[in-house]
């Protein structure tokens, strides 16, 4: 009989399943996965791009498999998406100078969920690939928006006193370490001048060490892995993207509040948003931190909900969770050693968007084709969900063109 490639061993998958159970009993009763009995890959061959197709949406779509994981709970009360009036037609539009339209995107860019929010409603929603509207997909790098909003809550709710305090403040353990003398807003901007190499695919990068942690299951060892990192530049002057960052501002947040990080996202933003969904975050290990940069997994509405929240200024219904023009400042370009860096915090501006449709827009993202994009302007949320096979470098479609292209057609 022939030996199917890319699907975890037993014993690996009995042992993360385990390690699910052991975090959260109650979980399985609360949030169920229609795809939980689809064989799936490893995070090893998420990270090296080494999944056949089939085998890699049905991962994608059970991240929470992989590692154990934190629930982050909806409040039962849920924000209505009504269809729009006038639904999002096909449309036309050019990338890399060749025309395409928006069956190309979704089918080159191997899209498996696709949803357009325009004015608080739906204008266009599908999902591919065998998902569906109970889908969580995982959200890579999206979360890291998510790990910096918990922060600006935190500032709001006075657990961190001001965005300029020195993190070893709350983090004492840092003290010492090249995190020693970075400021929060250093840490949400990625200028802290830490040294490392993100690089997803290279065994020997840091990115790569700190998924041999999270794989340890040891409580405390990512961040204990931050702290041995060396000094790349002084604080402020150098910026550099980094997972690693995430899960320093997720410890800081964790700190700071004195409480699980899926659990006070739970009781500040997805209950008080209205999500429609129990979300699941991985944990570094059983009852360990939250993975500040990548892990959540929610359905493709909630995700287009944390748009809206964040399109909003961070108002939920008629509460303020996030000082007022955070959203602003952290979805706008930053000026490090007088240099503009088109990242705010956590959040990526669209670059050179002055006079476009996509002016003023910003998204949260990750790799394989993760984005959630928001255009204050045109209050508009597009959320797409990828399935790359690659972790970069793999659109033959560039999502900022289809993004603009999408805005125009809504005006239609």
């Amino acid at each position: 009989m022939p030996v199917v490639s890319n699907v975890v061993p037993f014993k690996r998958l009995i042992l993360a399943t385990a390690m699910t159970l052991s975090a959260s009993l109650c979980l399985a009763a609360e949030v169920t996965n229609p795809h939980a009995d689809e064989p799936i890959g490893t995070v090893q061959q998420i990270y090296d791009g080494a999944l056949m197709p089939g085998i890699q949406v049905n991962t994608f779509r059970n991240i929470d498999r992989l590692f154990a994981t934190g629930a982050v709970r909806q409040g039962g009360k849920v924000l209505p998406l009504p269809a729009a009036q006038k639904p999002l037609e096909n449309f036309k539009f050019e990338s890399n100078g060749k025309p395409y339209d928006l069956y190309d995107y979704v089918s080159l860019n191997r899209v498996s969920g696709l949803l357009v929010i325009k004015d608080g409603k739906i204008a266009h929603e599908n999902y591919q690939l065998g998902n569906t509207e109970d889908t969580r997909w995982m959200s890579m790098s999206v979360v890291k928006s998510i790990t910096a909003t918990l922060v600006g809550a935190a500032i709001q709710d006075g657990h961190i006193k001001s965005i300029d305090d020195l993190i070893v403040q709350y983090l004492p353990e840092l003290k010492g370490s090249a995190y020693d003398g970075v400021s929060v807003r250093n840490l949400l901007q990625m200028a802290s001048g830490v040294g490392w190499n993100e690089t997803y695919t290279d065994p020997k990068s840091d990115r790569r060490r700190m998924l041999e942690v999270q794989n340890a299951q040891t409580p405390g060892g990512v961040l204990a892995l931050m702290a041995k990192l060396p000094r790349a530049a002084e604080p402020g002057t150098r910026w550099n993207y980094s997972t690693g960052e995430t899960h320093v501002a997720g410890a800081l947040v964790r700190a700071a509040v004195g409480k699980p990080v899926s659990q006070y996202l739970s009781e500040r933003i997805w209950s008080k948003v209205g999500m429609e969904s129990d979300a699941t975050w991985w944990l570094e290990s059983p009852d360990g931190l939250e993975v500040g940069g990548s892990g959540l997994s929610a359905t493709l509405r909630d995700y287009g909900r944390f748009g809206l929240f964040l399109l909003n200024d961070g108002v939920a219904g008629d509460e303020r969770i996030l000082p007022e023009g955070w959203i602003e400042e952290a979805g706008s370009p930053k000026t490090i050693d007088g240099k503009q860096v088109d990242y705010g915090y956590m959040l990526w501006p669209i670059p050179e968007s002055k006079g476009t449709p996509n002016e003023g827009a910003f998204e949260a993202r990750g790799i394989f084709g993760q984005h959630v994009y928001m255009n204050p302007r045109e209050n508009v949320v597009i959320v797409v969900w990828g399935a790359l096979p690659k972790p970069q470098g793999m659109a033959p479609i560039k999502d900022n063109d289809f993004f603009a292209a999408a805005v125009e057609a809504l005006k239609r």
